[in-house]
């Protein structure tokens, strides 16, 4: 398999598994503490402090190394939320169909009709943004763009002849789910894996940089902008890094989706 990967994709693996890493082991790899002052405020790149200071003298790139693992982990897990539960009532309305797929279609369109943003907000400044509540609130807000998808893709699966002859074979709902459907829906739903992770990388950026996303003393990217947005009046340009880091991430991400994408779509064919 990967023999013949791309040079595209595999540019991409090795930035996305290079922020993994980092982020796993920011504890043994970030030069100092997260929140430790080790000198004067928005100090210029040296030897000492690679990436310079920030905004009250901490070293940014220890903070950006520990803001890639507070942002990367509350995304992923904010994804696999999303799809766990996007993707089992996409699928559970498309089989049952009636006024279930009814029911749970209506819900979601009336939570679609909110902007994710907009909706974020009203909640979190209501409730305190904990890092648990950040993880379910973007992952149960993002499960309706995946359930629209799922269902989609599972309304035109369920009419197929296989799904069809294991119905008559009195094959159970999570079989015909789980063994004939999902397997024939995997592509699109893969391509949608890699943007729905990077919209939440964007989603919990812009929640930190509006002061109700990840709280101090924890950082992120987002909020490592916020705190110093004012130095780019200066030229002092401490808040691109973070920018820069999420576009790469981004990237590579969908360079990796795309890669995945046309495998599944040549590897996958429908059961007769």
């Amino acid at each position: 398999m990967m023999k013949n990967i791309p040079l595209s994709a595999l540019i991409g693996l090795v930035i996305t598994a290079t922020y993994f890493i980092a982020a796993a082991l920011a504890p043994v790899i970030a030069p100092y503490g997260m929140a430790e002052v080790v000198g004067d405020v928005w100090e210029p790149s040296s030897a000492e402090h690679l990436l310079g200071t920030d905004q009250i003298g901490r070293d940014l790139l220890s903070r950006m190394i520990y803001g890639g693992r507070t942002t990367i982990w509350i995304a992923t897990l904010a994804t696999i939320l999303s799809f766990v539960t996007g993707s089992s009532l996409g699928f559970f309305a498309a089989v049952m169909g009636g006024w279930v797929d009814m029911a749970l279609s209506r819900l979601v369109d009336l939570f679609m009709s909110i902007p994710s943003l907009i909706l974020a907000l009203v909640i979190l400044s209501s409730i305190e943004a904990t890092v648990v509540t950040l993880i379910v609130l973007m992952g149960l807000l993002d499960s309706t763009r995946v359930y629209r998808l799922a269902r989609a893709v599972a309304v035109d699966i369920s009419v197929m002849d296989y799904v069809e002859a294991a119905r008559l074979r009195g094959e159970k709902l999570k079989w015909i789910i789980f063994r004939e459907i999902l397997p024939n829906a995997l592509s699109p739903l893969v391509a949608e894996l890699g943007l729905r992770f990077i919209f939440m990388v964007l989603f919990i950026s812009t929640l930190s940089f509006l002061g109700v996303g990840v709280q101090p003393p924890l950082a992120d990217w987002g909020g490592i902008v916020k705190e110093n947005k004012e130095g780019i009046n200066f030229g002092i340009g401490a808040a691109l890094y973070p920018a820069v880091a999420i576009a790469t991430l981004a990237i590579s991400v969908n360079l990796i989706a795309d890669w995945v994408l046309n495998r599944t779509t040549s590897l996958k064919g429908g059961r007769g």
